[in-house]
């Protein structure tokens, strides 16, 4: 499970397609000629983005469901295997890819930052569920330092299924590659914009995006919630309206509120929290975010303040019809 789940996720719109789709090329050019340089700077900044940002640790690891959001299992970092299929009501099934230098060991670092940001793997293949729509802005120093951390992740000796999509996801996921055009990355001095990037890279609007029938955001609902979660048990929860809403988004909580909310879930009483047996869990990686800086998170509520409130209640938790 993974806060990024597509959630009743269904193939109408796809049906449109028909099987000459796999004749259309992946539109994204070769990988870079790039060599990182490992600096100490950038192996702890990506460290920190990995862990606690983009949370690229989040889905390549094992995490245990049995506990409250569901912290990693110690040992399993980068591991992959996370399991993504039909009964979240996704296309196929997807595993996460082993990020250890196990897994990527004989990639380039010009083929591992053409994953991540424009999702072609090392084999000119299309990755489904990886949020790269997102890394996609991430600035090339940022790219770097993620790259230079990851390598450094301890090898394990694992290699997860292949994943397997359903007609004609299978042929239409080749369509959804992006080109990267490095951006700037926004001065500190302006928390607005900064805010907005961090809130881009960390995909909140991934989760916190409601989607129509067709698994697209619905215009007009950027961050008011509703997207839904479907867990194993049954149980389903909702992500929350994060709008500045003030009865139903966050509109009435003040910055302290805001990052006091994730600071909650740094202490290790909070990492081991057992969910009772038929209750719902959720898939928002608390802990993850826990250890963003302050800074940081309150960048992110400021831009969240600007952004267009919407009035829109979320029952946080509900059952599969």
């Amino acid at each position: 499970m993974n806060h990024r789940i597509f959630s009743k996720f269904t193939l109408g719109f796809f049906l449109v397609y028909s099987a000459c789709t796999s004749l259309i090329p992946i539109k994204v050019g070769p990988p870079s000629d790039i060599q990182v340089k490992a600096t100490e700077e950038r192996i702890k900044r990506g460290e920190y983005l990995a862990n606690n940002v983009t949370v690229c640790i989040d889905c390549h690891s094992t995490r245990n469901w049995d506990l409250y959001t569901g912290p990693i299992i110690s040992g399993t970092e980068g591991k992959g295997g996370e399991k993504f299929d039909e009964e979240m009501g996704l296309p196929g099934t997807i595993y996460a890819k082993n990020i250890t230098p196990h897994g990527i060991g004989d990639w380039t670092d010009g083929e591992l930052a053409r994953a991540i940001v424009s999702g072609v793997t090392k084999d000119n293949e299309a990755l489904f569920l990886m949020p790269y729509e997102y890394y996609n802005s991430l600035h090339e120093e940022d790219l770097y330092s993620i790259i230079a951390y990851i390598r450094t992740l301890k090898p394990i000796e694992y290699d997860p299924p292949k994943t397997k999509l359903n007609f004609p996801v299978n042929y239409i996921v080749r369509t959804m590659p992006l080109p990267y055009n490095p951006p700037s990355l926004p001065d500190k001095s302006n928390i607005v914009e900064y805010g907005k990037y961090m809130t881009t890279i960390s995909g909140c609007s991934g989760c916190h995006t409601p989607i129509n029938k067709r698994g697209q955001q619905l215009p007009g609902m950027e961050y008011a919630g509703g997207f839904e979660f479907i867990f194993p048990n049954g149980t389903i929860t909702r992500a929350v309206n994060i709008t500045p809403d003030e009865e139903t988004g966050i509109g009435n909580k003040s910055k302290e509120n805001f990052i006091g909310i994730f600071k909650a879930y740094a202490s290790e009483d909070a990492k081991n929290m057992k969910v009772p047996e038929g209750e719902g869990n959720t898939t928002m990686p608390w802990t993850f975010y826990a250890e963003m800086t302050e800074e940081d998170l309150g960048a992110i509520y400021e831009y969240l303040r600007t952004v267009p409130p919407i009035k829109n209640s979320v029952e946080k938790f509900g059952k599969v019809d």
